[in-house]
Parts: C-alpha cells; structure tokens; sequence
C-alpha cells in the first residue's frame, strides 16, 4: 500500500527528519517482497519491511542516517547470524529525508493524489544518485533530455507492463498506481462497518455504499464512502473485475443490488450476507427474471470461509475478509504461484 506516501510527506511538512527504508532487491527466501517499505524517525517506525532481526537491524541503520544527506544500500544475509531461517539475501535501501519536502515526493504527492499511474526512479550507484518521477507523458525532478534514454524506456514500459517493483542495474524502479483489488460494500451497519475496517487495512480501493444520511462516521484513507438514494445504481460505478459485499438493513435492497451485479460478465465475487433459506428465495426469484443460472450460481451466500461459524461483526469481518483473498489468490494461482519464489509464504 501507498500510505507512505502521505506519512512521509506529513514528517517533511513538520520539518521532522526521516529514512525511507525499502527493500530493493531479493535473493532466495525473504519475509517482504521488493518495494516493501517503512519510515523511521527518531521516535517511532512506521510500516514495516517484514519485521523480526532484519527489521529490527535496519531501524538501527536507519536511525544513525537521520539528517544525512546521502543514500545507502546494504545488504542483510538472513541466516542464523540474524536470527532468522528464510535463508535469503535482502538488500535494503536507506534513504534519509530531511530539510523540507523533496521535489520528487511532492510531486509524486499530487499525481497520486489525481490518481494518475506514476513511477519512482531511483538511481542508486555513483556520487550523485538520480531520483524521478515518470508517468506515461512526462519527467518530474529532472530533465528528460539528461536523462539516459534506455532508462527513461523502461520506466514507461513498466508502467505499461506488470507494473510491478524491480531493480535495472543500477536502478530501482517503483510504480505507484491504484491497487488492482476493487471492493464495493454495499450496507454500513454494524457488520458493513467491521468489513470495512477489516478489508482497509489490505492494498485495496472500496466504495462503501449506503442510503442511509449520515451513516458514515469513520472512513479509512482508501475507502469511498457514499450515500446513494438508490444503491443498486452504484453497482455500474465498478470497474471490470471487481468484488462485491452486499450486506445492507434491507433484504429488498440487497435483492435489487444483487440483481444488477449478477447481470454483469465481469464479476469477480458476489457475496450476499444470509443464510440458505434466504439465498434459496433469492434463487427463485432470480430464475423467475431470467437470468441465467450460471449467474445464480455465481453467488456467494452464506459468506465467509468455511470453518469459521461465529456470527459477530468483527468475526464476519475476518471470514469474509479471508474469502476474498482466498478468491483473488486463487485467480492469479492460474497464471503464477500463489508465492513468488523469492517470498517466504510465513514472513519467516
């Protein structure tokens, strides 16, 4: 997730100095993934890069970097020497901010926050390393015309490509785009609240959809709260490929939301809050619309992973929660495994 991005730029803002640790590269078995980060100031750590010794190690690094100038990258063994089995080679890269707000992150700043795709280019060899914003059209924090042509190529095309983090030579490539996890919450009572809740702390964008005024009392950074008239016509505001929660204070709402997403080709999930006597009525009357059955079946409900029966919002929160990565999983497991191998499936 991209929280970084506001968390680093609310310390520069406060003139308070800070590292930006990532991990920029991986080989063998790691607790973290490349592009994995934390901040780290003199009196707190914010994110992590997989925690136990290396985590621990790395803060200590970080904090003697605190109001330097110069980035660093080392590298960290993960045997026994640290504490830790997973028997890889991270190496981390430590890069100090202080003296206002860098042009780079500010940048970068706005162009998340217009939601436009965005990539960090940090060159990390040489006296002078480069760092820069790229997007599709334009260079920020540097000039094209001096920049090598080669690097600038691969920049864009991994922002055309799987965009995802990766080291060029010498280079750590970052793109910071919105997450590919979709979610529309349809209801936000007491379980819709605890979905939300549980589901914001994933690299997800939700829209939380209600007709109730003034249900929305506390609205993490990444989710959309609305209050609709009509919530079933939100269900054409979702991209392709997402997912959906319907879980609402009425059974005819919950019908009439169902009834549009399961019209849609581009589902990824449909989970309907209830029990089998409700999702049965709810089949019936489907058939009796005519859409097809392969669509009917496509519904989930009751929702949540089996094995998990108890029947509190935080509960529900958790095993539908499980559910929707087991899905997403699940969905990519078709194209690559579950667990790049250079990620430990435990964090250890």
């Amino acid at each position: 997730m991209n929280e970084w991005i506001d968390e680093l730029s609310d310390l520069c803002a406060a003139a308070e100095p800070a590292v930006l640790v990532s991990v920029a590269g991986v080989r063998g078995s790691a607790p973290r993934e490349i592009g994995a980060k934390m901040i780290v100031t003199e009196t707190e750590t914010i994110g992590t890069i997989g925690g136990g010794q290396l985590e621990y190690q790395c803060a200590r690094v970080a904090v003697g970097l605190l109001g330097e100038e110069q980035l660093s990258l080392r590298s960290f063994a993960l045997g026994s020497s640290m504490g830790q089995c997973c028997g890889g080679v991270v190496e981390i890269l430590f890069e100090p901010v202080a003296g206002g707000m860098p042009a780079w992150l500010r940048d970068l700043r706005a162009l998340y926050g217009q939601h436009e795709p965005a990539l960090i280019v940090t060159g990390i060899s040489g006296d002078t390393p480069i760092k820069f914003v790229a997007t599709a059209q334009r260079i920020f924090g540097a000039d094209e015309n001096e920049m090598a042509p080669e690097l600038v190529a691969q920049a864009r095309a991994n922002l055309s490509g799987d965009r995802r983090p990766q080291r060029v030579e010498q280079a750590f490539l970052e793109p910071i785009v919105d997450p590919d996890l979709n979610i529309a919450v349809f209801g936000a009572g007491h379980v819709g609240t605890a979905v939300v809740d549980t589901l914001s702390s994933l690299d997800c964008s939700i829209r939380w959809v209600d007709s109730r005024r003034s249900i929305f009392r506390r609205v993490p950074a990444n989710v959309r709260a609305v209050e609709a008239s009509e919530p079933a016509l939100e269900v054409a505001a979702m991209p392709p490929g997402s997912f959906y929660l319907v879980m609402t204070h009425s059974h005819a709402l919950d019908f009439d939301i169902c009834d549009r997403i399961l019209r849609r080709d581009d589902v990824r999930y449909c989970g309907l809050i209830g029990s089998l006597s409700k999702r049965r009525r709810f089949e019936k009357r489907y058939r009796q619309l005519g859409i097809p059955q392969a669509s009917i079946d496509a519904l989930v409900c009751p929702i949540g992973v089996d094995g998990i029966s108890g029947k509190k919002p935080a509960e529900i929160a958790v095993a539908t929660a499980a559910e929707i990565l087991k899905v997403k999983e699940g969905t990519a497991q078709a194209a690559a495994p579950a667990y790049p191998d250079n990620v430990h499936p435990l964090g250890r």
